[in-house]
C-alpha cells in the first residue's frame, strides 16, 4: 500500500474495516484526494468495505480462483458482484458512481444487470464505450489507438501483452471519469514501467530474457504464456508451482496450460503450506501429456535449472509468486524473492 511516497507492506488485499478506515484517514490527513484500491471477493463477502463509497468500480475478468473459499464459480461471481450492486444511489451528480466493465468477459452481463450505477464498458473484440484499433504488439511494447467517449488518442506502452491493453483501457476509462484529459493520460502511460512482479524483467546482461510474473491462476498463466509465444524468437521455458491448501482442481489445468504454451516446464513448489509438496507437483504434472517437463521441489534450484537451460533469444518465465517475498512451507514463512534468486543465479553463471 502506497500513500504518497511511502510504501507500506501488506499481507492481504482488503483489510478489515478498522485497519482500512485508519489507512483512508491517514490518506485524507495527508491531502490525498483519490484512492485506487483492489477489493477482493473475500473482502466483499466479509463486508470489509461496507461504509466505503466508491465512485468507480472496475471489473477486469472472472476466472477460476478462490474456489476453496466460495465453493463454486457462481458463488464466486456473486461475491464479485457485490462491488457493483453496492456502488451508489446516483441520486445526484455529487453521488454519481460508475461500473466500468470489460465487454469481452461474459460475466459483465451479470454485473451490468445488478449494478446500482451507470455502466460504462471497455473492450477489444466486442462493441464498447472505450475500445481500441490499430494494435501493434512487439517485444518492446504495444501501440494502439484508443477510441473513447472523449475522443481518440494514440497510446504507446513499454508493457507487453494483450491483457495490458485491457488494463490500460480500464485505467483510461477511470481517469476520464475523474476529469483527466486524454493528453495527460497519453503522456503518463508513455512513462509507465512494468509493475513489480508483473512481466518484470530480470536483466544481468544475459542473451536471453528472464521474466517474473504473479500469474497463479489458469487464466493468468495462459494470458502470460500466449503473450510470450507471440513475441518469442526462441523457446519459452516456464517455472511454476501451485499453492497448497488451495483449490487443488486447478493444478492439472495449469499443468496442461504450461505444457501447451511452453517448450519446457520446470514444476516446483510455490507456497505448499501444510500439503506435501511432491503431491502438489504430481497433480500439476497430470495435466502435461508429454515428457517436456521435470519436477524440482527446491524453488531456487528449479529457477537455476531453467536459466542454465536457456539459449540466446529464449524466454524464461518464473510464474506464480511475482512480487511476493516469502515462501510458506508447513507452518514456517521464510524469505524468498523470485527476482532476487534469478539475479543471483544469472550473476553466478555469467
Amino acid at each position: 500500500m502506497k500513500i504518497k511516497d511511502k510504501l507500506n507492506p501488506v499481507q492481504i488485499n482488503t483489510h478489515e474495516p478498522p485497519a482500512l478506515q485508519k489507512n483512508l484517514r491517514e490518506m485524507a490527513d495527508q491531502g490525498v484526494d483519490c484512492c485506487v484500491m483492489e477489493v477482493s471477493c473475500q473482502g466483499l463477502d466479509m463486508s470489509r468495505v461496507i461504509g466505503c463509497r466508491f465512485k468507480v468500480g472496475i471489473f477486469t475478468n472472472l476466472t477460476q480462483d478462490h474456489i476453496d473459499y466460495h465453493k463454486d464459480f457462481e458463488k464466486y461471481k456473486e461475491a464479485k458482484g457485490l462491488l457493483f450492486s453496492r456502488l451508489g444511489d446516483n441520486s445526484s451528480d455529487k453521488n454519481k458512481s460508475y461500473a466500468v466493465l470489460n465487454a469481452d468477459d461474459p460475466a459483465s452481463a451479470y454485473f451490468s444487470k445488478i449494478a446500482s450505477a451507470e455502466v460504462i464498458t471497455y473492450g477489444i473484440d466486442n462493441k464498447a464505450d472505450v475500445s481500441v484499433k490499430n494494435i501493434i504488439m512487439g517485444a518492446g511494447g504495444i501501440s494502439f489507438k484508443a477510441e473513447t467517449f472523449k475522443g481518440e488518442i494514440d497510446i504507446h506502452l513499454k508493457l507487453i501483452g494483450r491483457f495490458n491493453i485491457y488494463n490500460t483501457l480500464a485505467a483510461i476509462t477511470a481517469a476520464l471519469l475523474e476529469g483527466i484529459s486524454l493528453e495527460s493520460i497519453r503522456d503518463s502511460l508513455k512513462q509507465l514501467d512494468s509493475v513489480q512482479g508483473r512481466m518484470e524483467s530480470v536483466d544481468a546482461g544475459q542473451p536471453f530474457s528472464v521474466l517474473v510474473d504473479y500469474a497463479h491462476t489458469p487464466d493468468a498463466l495462459q494470458n502470460v504464456l500466449t503473450t510470450l509465444k507471440e513475441v518469442a524468437e526462441g523457446r519459452v521455458i516456464t517455472v511454476f508451482g501451485c499453492g497448497g491448501d488451495r483449490d487443488p482442481d486447478k493444478r492439472p489445468i495449469m499443468g496442461s496450460i504450461a505444457g501447451a504454451f511452453s517448450d519446457y516446464v520446470v514444476i516446483t513448489s510455490d507456497n505448499p503450506r501444510t500439503e506435501e509438496p511432491s503431491k502438489i507437483t504430481a497433480q500439476i504434472a497430470e495435466g502435461i501429456n508429454d515428457s517436456k517437463y521435470q519436477c524440482n521441489l527446491d524453488r531456487k534450484a528449479a529457477i537455476e535449472t531453467a536459466i542454465k537451460m536457456a539459449q540466446p533469444k529464449d524466454i524464461v518465465l518464473i510464474a506464480g509468486k511475482g512480487h511476493e517475498t516469502y515462501q510458506i512451507i508447513g507452518d514456517q514463512t521464510t524469505y524468498f524473492d523470485d527476482k532476487e534468486a534469478a539475479t543471483a543465479i544469472l550473476k553466478n553463471i555469467s
